[in-house]
């Protein structure tokens, strides 16, 4: 059959009869369209295309009855079909066009007047009247995919077929099952049968039916992502370095400033790029700016950005005449272009922005911007900041449990008021009947409520960076408000976009980082509304922000409050919490920084002071968890606006420290008017005020692989861990199995189990809470900690250095294995034990030994100290003679045993050795006080391997016996 004759036979059919109509329609559409017809059904069995295809949906509706898809493929999509009863022409009232603009009068770069007449904004289509039945259709597939063989994936495609008339696309943007919205927006989602007419119809369907990816828009914006991301780097270090160069001998203040100017002017210069690529400068006049630009002075440059940029910054239309472009320009303001600086570029560097601003801007994500400043910073600033950015795959997951979940629920109990929880399945073994009728529809009053109630919303990420979780939580509440909007005009109602980014709040130390989460949400907020509804954007087209660091400029401490005398962003003499805003949702992913780390990369007074404003948490947690613990007091403190907190991060989350945070949390809340646990205030509720609530952990994956997708991209695990205030079970997902790592498009395989969760990250018997032995107290003990290589020699140096020829240093000099000499060959190297001798001792008793460790441990330990006097270091360097760590309490474990138990704290398989008594045990070693074959052989035996695993941690992807 050809194209033209099916869409004669099949348009303007009258409805009600899909169930007859369905089968023929849609075998039709795959002969005119050349695509493969659905295979023949096999009875009771899920194919990968078919009609008719069964599933169980027990998860998706009330009645535990097989529920059957239209048509499902695999891998592609559900189909669901209705033959609506709505005539094309049934549109619901919307408001009228606009008037046309009228003519401005601007002034040329001669001076002399001229007439320009802004363009028209497009007038917003009418939209089809209300229809339950294809509402009813698009949650039944939402059913079933639900409801699909966890091998077959999530279908990425949602179809709901008007028989006769359209398909109604929706794609699941979140890639998880969850975040099904319009496809490819929400102004073309709906194709009408005329419209198969036109090749670019013709060729999605086709890639929808046969390639899935093909089509996928996110997979092109990586593409271009990725290629802009190469050019602009060169640009943006180039800046860097120069400017550096300029303020070589400034403070440091005076530096941050300077580098924040250079990101600034980046900044505009990509946000001219996007906008010449959307249609909000006219097309092609910054490019060619450009262009000339290379062959020019530098006077031209500066002239040229000076015009449009102090144009574009303009309320008065007159004033508004671009002369290099000679074109009038939108009124755009916002911080962007209040203030501004020029910075000139050599030839290659322009060259280098030009060939990006060639690139398609509209597909760009705007993450490049957080990938910009990766590159841009030192190896230094990288470990400072923890910077890391999460891919987005992982993003959305947390996102969607934090935030998404929550409000789709409650979207569907207004868009569905009959079922807001559950369907009812058709019956087992036919189809459902609700295709005759529609139901009762939703209310036009709940619906503007639900508008407004999303309007008001505040999402917090305390630890913004560029802004990617931000721009994540405001996409997904921009395509669920794209579903509210259209259910209101088909309702007869009107209403107007109103989320936007400055319901977006974002903390953020990097002033750098802070400026481009700003940008980051704009463009975000522009790509989408032009996509969806070009007629919302107003002018300005940037109204000002101060979502970001409360508007303030400069970094911002989250941690700890500045020091309003000094302008330093944290005060370190009178350590207090910082400020954060109030919100509904806490998002994020802090800085990845161990709790061992913490005074080597943020500096000792820093770490100090930290310890000092939030004395509950330990001092050897992961910098995370002060975030997790602030986020923990806000959501439970009696008349919170939070609803949910969840963070990103490192799986060492669930190793003894950090989990003292989470366990402590977790407890019942102390009774009314007693006292806080925290060292900080929780808000609202302290004193004699009601008691603050529990805390529940409502999504939890303890080890979850991260992408790795650059050469200096985190070679980390991570964690997510999603909390709500209550008595709540949770999802625990359980990573079984991963492929595709290194490619932005990883696959992984899970297991979900449901139950209370515990502080370690399991379910069931919460193993945190067991106590221990009194027999086992002092048995199990990590060996001793050198803190100075000079301590290992080998049996030659050891000879040298009085072994044999001395007496007594054989009881000093002892064999010493590290966990690589137990799993691979051992080195056979010698360690230097000194503990129990004075100085005074080992100088007289073992001269050369002394002068040894003199020069090689003493001067290494002194260095230490001016380089940070920490209370341990000073303490090393006073007895510089013996180990850092000597393990007194080991000592005693192991005195008078001819053999004892080790196995390697960090190591995929948990193998125990006995070890001869001779030996001294490294600290990367847990040496056990036993030289008993029935211990060994229960410490060996897979039980105590799966409890070990429960208690310890993880080191990437390594067990730790902790």
């Amino acid at each position: 059959m050809n194209l033209e004759t099916f869409i004669t036979k099949w348009q303007g059919l009258p409805g009600g009869a899909e169930r007859a109509n369905f089968p023929p329609f849609i075998s039709e559409f795959c002969r005119a369209l050349g695509l493969p017809e659905p295979d023949p059904a096999v009875a009771g069995t899920l194919t990968d295309y078919r009609f008719e295809a069964p599933v169980r949906p027990d998860a998706a509706f009330s009645a535990k009855s097989s529920g059957r898809i239209d048509l499902y493929k695999r891998r592609c999509f559900v189909l669901e079909a209705k033959q609506s009863r709505l005539n094309d022409g049934e549109k619901a009232p919307v408001e009228p066009p606009a008037p046309a603009p009228a003519p401005v009068i601007a002034r040329n770069l001669f001076g002399e007047d001229i007439v320009v007449t802004p363009p028209l904004k497009p007038a917003a289509a009418a939209p089809r009247r209300y229809d339950r039945l294809m509402e009813d259709a698009l949650a039944q597939a939402k059913g079933y995919a639900l409801a699909l063989p966890s091998d077959h994936g999530w279908p990425p495609f949602l179809i709901v077929c008007d028989v006769g008339r359209a398909f109604e696309l929706h794609f699941d943007w979140a890639g998880n099952g969850k975040g099904y919205g319009f496809f490819p927006d929400q102004k073309s989602y709906r194709i009408e049968l005329a419209d198969l007419r036109k090749a670019d119809v013709r060729a999605l369907l086709i890639g929808i039916w046969t390639d899935p990816a093909s089509v996928d828009p996110r997979r092109q914006a990586v593409r271009v992502t990725r290629d802009i991301a190469l050019r602009l780097a060169s640009v943006s270090k180039f800046l860097e370095t120069d400017r550096r160069k300029q303020l070589l001998s400034h403070t440091d203040s005076q530096m941050s400033q300077g580098i924040e100017d250079t990101s600034m002017f980046l900044m505009r210069m990509l946000f001219c790029m996007f906008a010449e690529d959307v249609g909000l400068l006219p097309e092609k006049t910054f490019q060619n700016f450009l262009a000339d630009s290379i062959g020019k002075s530098d006077q031209y440059w500066r002239a040229g950005l000076t015009d449009l940029w102090s144009r574009m910054n303009d309320a008065n239309a007159a004033n508004r005449y671009w002369s290099f472009g000679d074109t009038v320009v939108r009124y755009f303001n916002g911080n962007l272009f209040s203030n501004f600086r020029i910075f000139d570029l050599p030839r290659e560097q322009k060259g280098e922005l030009l060939q990006a601003a060639t690139s398609r801007w509209n597909e760009v994500e705007p993450a490049i911007f957080g990938t910009l400043l990766e590159q841009a910073l030192t190896p230094g600033e990288r470990a400072k900041l923890g910077a890391h950015y999460t891919p987005r795959p992982y993003v959305e997951r947390l996102v969607d449990a934090t935030i998404m979940d929550l409000l789709r629920a409650e979207w569907d109990a207004v868009r569905l008021p009959k079922d807001p929880g559950k369907l009812s399945p058709p019956p087992a073994g036919g189809r459902s009947d609700s295709r005759s009728e529609p139901g009762e529809g939703p209310s036009l009053a709940a619906a503007l409520a639900f508008h407004a109630r999303l309007a008001a919303l505040k999402i917090l990420d305390p630890a913004c960076g560029t802004g990617n979780f931000l721009y994540v939580a405001m996409e997904q509440l921009l395509r669920l408000e794209s579903d509210v909007l259209v259910l209101i005009a088909q309702l007869g109602g009107a209403a107007k976009p109103m989320v936007g980014p400055n319901q977006f709040l974002g903390l953020e130390l990097n002033p750098r980082a802070a400026v481009i989460a700003e940008l980051v949400l704009w463009i975000g907020w522009l790509r989408f509304r032009l996509a969806n509804d070009p007629a919302s954007i107003g002018e300005p087209v940037l109204p000002p922000l101060h979502n970001i660091n409360f508007g303030k400029h400069g970094g911002y401490d989250a941690l700890l409050a500045g020091n309003t005398e000094t302008g330093e962003t944290a005060n370190l003499a009178t350590p207090a919490p910082a400020d954060w805003p109030a919100a509904d949702f806490i998002i994020g992913n802090p800085p990845f920084i161990g709790g061992k780390d913490l005074r080597a990369k943020l500096g000792s007074d820093y770490a100090e002071a930290l310890w000092q404003a939030a004395p509950a948490i330990p001092k050897s947690a992961d910098l995370v968890m002060q975030w997790w613990d602030r986020a923990a007091a806000r959501l439970t403190a009696p008349g919170t606006r939070l609803r949910r907190f969840g963070f990103v991060t490192t799986n060492s989350i669930t190793q003894s420290f950090s989990r003292r945070v989470i366990e402590a949390r977790l407890l019942p809340p102390p009774p009314a008017g007693g006292r806080s646990r925290d060292g900080h205030s929780a808000g609202p509720g302290a004193g004699s005020s009601p008691a603050p609530l529990s805390l529940s952990l409502v999504l939890a994956i303890a080890d979850h692989p991260w992408t790795r997708t650059g050469k200096d991209a985190a070679a980390v695990r991570i964690a997510m861990t999603v909390a709500a205030a209550g008595d709540h079970d949770g999802t625990l997902i359980t990573i079984t199995g991963e492929s595709g790592l290194e490619t932005d498009n990883p696959t992984l395989m899970e297991t979900r189990a449901t139950g209370r969760i515990n502080a370690d990250l399991t379910t069931g018997t919460d193993v945190t809470n067991v106590v221990p032995l009194k027999a086992n107290e002092g048995i199990c003990s990590p060996g001793v900690k050198l803190h100075g290589a000079g301590f290992i020699v080998t049996p030659a140096q050891a000879a040298a250095l009085g072994l044999g020829t001395r007496a007594g240093l054989e009881a000093h000099i002892r064999p010493y294995r590290n966990g690589r000499d137990l799993l691979q060959r051992s080195r056979g190297v010698m360690v230097i034990d000194l503990f129990g001798l004075t100085e005074a001792e080992v100088r007289q008793r073992f001269p050369e030994v002394y002068q040894h460790l003199l020069v090689t441990v003493r001067d290494g330990r002194a260095a230490v100290v001016a380089k940070s006097a920490t209370a341990d270091a000073k303490a090393y360097l006073v007895t510089w003679w013996v180990f850092g760590k000597a393990r007194s309490e080991l000592r005693a474990a192991l005195s008078g045993l001819p053999r004892y138990i080790a196995t390697v704290e960090t190591s995929k398989h948990r193998v125990f050795h006995f070890l001869d008594a001779s030996i001294l045990p490294d600290n990367m070693l847990v040496a056990i006080g036993s030289d008993d074959g029935f211990h060994h052989g229960v410490l060996s035996s897979s039980f105590h391997d799966h409890w070990s695993r429960l208690q310890g941690g993880t080191l990437e992807d390594r067990p730790r016996y902790s």
